[in-house]
């Protein structure tokens, strides 16, 4: 079975590179099963599908990853955006609380991990996130950037 690590690599069941990383089915599963949890989990806390996936774009986008981008764009449109779910999607800046704030903290996370505070947090809480929500969007901004960078690794292992 192809998982979304496999698709966002652009790996086949015919390649190497698949068979692979089935010497370790329990790292191609528990991927799979993390990013069902963060992008739609049984309880949401709050943050809808569709805000999920857009944030998913918008980190696919910083780290330039067209493969992703085009993935998350697909999800999204099936999901209903508003106007501010597609500019957040899009990487703008212009928004409204508490996207904004989301916005950058996750903009903050994506770049520039090292520069992240206690603080930070405590903007999220500021904007109306409480903590159940500002683990689950911690949660996805973990994953997001785990899949590109793995799937930029898969890509590079399979062209050399």
């Amino acid at each position: 079975m192809i998982d979304a690590m496999d698709k966002a690599a652009g790996l086949s069941p015919e390649d190497a590179l698949f068979a692979t990383r089935r010497f370790r089915p329990e790292f191609v599963q528990g991927a799979e099963e993390c990013r069902l949890s963060v992008l739609q989990p049984a309880n949401d806390q709050g943050l809808a599908a569709n805000l999920r996936v857009a944030l998913a774009r918008r980190m696919a986008a910083l780290n330039a990853d067209p493969v992703l981008m085009a993935e998350y764009d697909v999800q999204l449109a099936q999901l209903g955006p508003t106007e501010q779910l597609l500019s957040l999607a899009r990487g703008e800046t212009d928004l409204e609380e508490p996207l904004v704030t989301i916005a950058k903290h996750v903009d903050l996370i994506t770049l520039t991990p090292k520069k992240a505070e206690a603080s930070h947090i405590v903007l999220l809480a500021q904007a109306g996130l409480n903590n159940p929500q500002i683990v689950a969007l911690s949660e996805l901004i973990a994953f997001v950037n785990f899949q590109a960078r793995v799937a930029t690794g898969l890509r590079l292992m399979r062209s050399a």
